[in-house]
């Protein structure tokens, strides 16, 4: 196991992990922000804004890309808090570090991202922590958003098809946004996945869904890159229920986890967590809506 610190992307204060499986790079410039997740051998799944890089101290909030701890629901400031200045860091371990965001004088709520290497493989698990430092109480969720690099497809699976008149009750629902065109040829409903693909042509798309299968994978060229995804039975998710949700653009296409709306009261914490794992250097068949793709990505899913 290595962690040393590099200079990465314009920032001179980032930390790398690494092992003979998998890189893990992030900035203490400005984030938290994790900047790169690879196979040792391959490419950076992770899309970083190349007119964003190195930056420092901007008046309004950067996108930059990489992956990043957001609050929802959505709101035009709370959401878009400032996260421009370098922030304390700590080496909790050889191959974990627990990167820390004060809340900005209006807000004070402080992110913290705790990112742990795995010694066996090159998964990578991340603990994401929202504290109220503020006097009242603040209802919330914490939001995990992974910018993913163009040119590829993101996959979630369908539940298992039921039977009528055996099942009467739904087991799904699909969240949408106000600017999505349903007829947008990017994202598909299919028998086993739920897909949606990333085009450099492409205008803006978002769904939501309240997502008990566990996974969601991004599959690009010949690598894999699988997030697991938690979900509480019975928890209030925002937007309409949503756990999971996913946008994409003309640049970059986004893998998003939320843990529940909570009512945090002050000097509390809630914290969501996700489990990453990566693989390269595939046999990747061309992908179908099929049981024989399903075949094939199965040894690559969580147990």
């Amino acid at each position: 196991m290595l962690l040393e610190k590099i200079t990465f992307a314009g920032w001179a204060n980032c930390l790398r992990f690494a092992n003979e499986h998998a890189e893990v790079i992030v900035t203490t410039d400005v984030g938290p922000r994790i900047l790169s997740y690879r196979p040792l051998t391959g490419r950076n799944m992770l899309y970083n804004y190349p007119e964003q890089m190195g930056g420092m101290g901007e008046s309004k909030w950067m996108n930059r890309g990489g992956h990043r701890l957001w609050i929802a629901p959505e709101d035009s400031e709370l959401t878009y808090a400032l996260d421009n200045l370098p922030y304390p860091y700590q080496v909790t371990g050889e191959n974990s570090v627990k990167l820390t965001s004060p809340g900005n004088s209006r807000w004070k709520i402080r992110k913290d991202i705790e990112v742990e290497l795995a010694r066996e493989d090159g998964g990578v698990r991340l603990v994401h922590t929202l504290t109220n430092e503020t006097t009242a109480p603040q209802r919330l969720s914490a939001w995990a958003l992974s910018v993913m690099a163009p040119g590829g497809i993101s996959i979630i699976p369908q539940p298992p098809l039921g039977e009528h008149p055996c099942d009467l009750l739904p087991n799904r629902n699909f969240v949408l946004w106000p600017y999505n065109d349903m007829s947008d040829p990017r994202f598909c409903q299919g028998r086993h996945f739920v897909t949606l693909r990333q085009d450099a042509t492409g205008v803006p798309f978002k769904y939501g869904c309240l997502h008990n299968g566990r996974w969601a994978a991004y599959l690009l060229g010949n690598q894999l890159f699988v997030k697991t995804i938690a979900f509480q039975t019975g928890a209030n998710y925002p937007d309409m229920g949503c756990n999971y949700e996913s946008f994409t653009d003309s640049d970059m296409i986004e893998l998003e986890s939320l843990g529940p709306l909570v009512s945090v009261e002050p000097g509390a914490s809630v914290s969501h967590t996700e489990s990453w794992q990566i693989f390269g250097e595939l046999q990747v068949p061309a992908y179908s809506d099929s049981p024989a793709f399903a075949e094939w990505l199965a040894p690559y899913l969580p147990a």
